[in-house]
């Protein structure tokens, strides 16, 4: 046997079928010849030791994008694995049907994020996935990707560093579930001891001349038609009721009882509570036509989609002139309302349904009638801002400890 030269396999001629040439000094190490020309370096060993061992021949490189003595040495490097008891040969095999990113990205969406996170998480969960990770890392293989990966995929968002956080977190959880799938090793997860980012806390919420300047683009949206009817009811009620976007657009008729003044809501974030109806947002609904199950509604008996709120909402905040202002700050303003007009924070975690103090709560059943009260009192308020007019003083309830 020869010593594989570069003069050698240049020499080497193409047959009907493919042959190997071994080399003389490391055993098993040979290049293979394809009748198309095509020359591969492999190595030829048996995992097992003995007759009863599994015989493999893995290819390291292609002649041309390595030497042979690149390949040589790499011949040497995987026998000294063999001898310890691994099989290179197999782990690349493995490698090669392991999924993608991708595909680990879609079993995670469809497993995962459907079956245990609210509709509204899952929206934006499946954002980050098609926007973020499937661009940066969806066709590496799952046991490929690194801590280096991650954390260039997480500085490339610098610039969003909520979102950059959220995406870390999104990933981490998948690649937890990874092991449990048996994708990759326990203990690998590549998110681990990547610092997050500091995030910028925002506090936002409209103030009395905006509230005054968005209700007067809501009536004049309203008197000429320009946005959705189920848009510009959605927005009023957001900021009567302090409830979150998704609350509002999955709100069901079955669910609100006019004569009490409350909406039921059975799976709210922080779990299932009663929300106080004050007179102004007891009024938006009583507007409404009942044309479908949907207190919000689309054409055609559909209710009124997240998206098409959003884009209605950035042209109305464009035209009132509210800035950066967001759906969820309309939330922030109910609140901050609350705290200005005296309620102590028991009261505004039940008007908001924040897990403060949710474990106490769950022993005591609520009574509703402070809470529509109070209700009655901040959606008066801001229902007279977006008037124009001044809110009367309410006599407001004390918590229960």
């Amino acid at each position: 046997m020869p010593r594989l030269t570069k003069r050698l396999i240049d020499s080497l001629k193409p047959r009907d079928r493919d042959y190997v040439v071994w080399d003389s000094d490391v055993k098993g190490f040979g290049a293979r010849v394809r009748p198309s020309g095509r020359i591969t370096y492999v190595l030829k060993y048996r995992v097992g030791g003995g007759r009863s061992g599994v015989a493999r021949k893995p290819a390291i490189g292609a002649h041309g994008s390595i030497t042979a003595d690149q390949a040589r040495a790499i011949a040497r490097g995987w026998l000294a694995e063999v001898a310890r008891g691994g099989d290179p040969g197999g782990q690349r095999k493995e490698r090669r049907r392991a999924p993608t990113m991708a595909e680990v990205a879609d079993r995670y969406l469809a497993e995962h994020v459907a079956e245990h996170n609210k509709p509204s998480t899952a929206r934006e969960f499946k954002r980050l996935v098609q926007t973020r990770i499937k661009p940066a890392i969806g066709s590496l293989r799952v046991g490929d990707v690194s801590r280096q990966d991650v954390m260039n995929l997480h500085h490339a968002m610098r610039s969003t560093p909520r979102q950059a956080n959220q995406t870390l977190s999104v990933l981490s959880k998948m690649f937890g579930l990874c092991e449990a799938w048996g994708l990759r090793p326990d203990g690998s997860n590549p998110c681990r001891r990547v610092q997050r980012f500091r995030e910028r806390k925002r506090e936002r919420f409209l103030s009395t001349e905006e509230l005054a300047r968005l209700g007067a683009e809501l009536a004049e949206a309203e008197a000429t038609g320009t946005e959705l009817p189920g848009a510009v009811a959605a927005i009023k009620l957001l900021a009567m009721t302090g409830c979150r976007t998704g609350e509002i657009v999955g709100l069901k008729w079955t669910r609100v009882d006019m004569e009490r003044g409350v909406i039921d809501l059975a799976d709210a974030k922080a779990g299932a509570r009663p929300v106080g109806l004050g007179a102004a947002a007891l009024a938006v609904l009583a507007g409404l036509e009942r044309n479908s199950e949907w207190v919000i509604e689309a054409a055609r008996g559909e209710p009124l989609a997240y998206q098409a709120l959003a884009r209605a909402w950035r042209r109305i905040r464009k035209r009132a002139g509210l800035g950066d202002a967001r759906l969820h700050d309309l939330r922030h303003g109910f609140g901050t309302v609350a705290g200005g007009l005296g309620l102590n924070a028991f009261i505004i975690r039940d008007l908001l349904g924040h897990k403060t103090l949710a474990m106490s709560g769950r022993y005591v059943e609520r009574d509703i009638d402070p809470l529509r009260t109070a209700a009655d009192a901040v959606s008066g308020r801001i229902a007279a801002a977006m008037k124009g007019e001044s809110a009367e003083v309410v006599e407001l309830p004390r918590a229960r400890r």
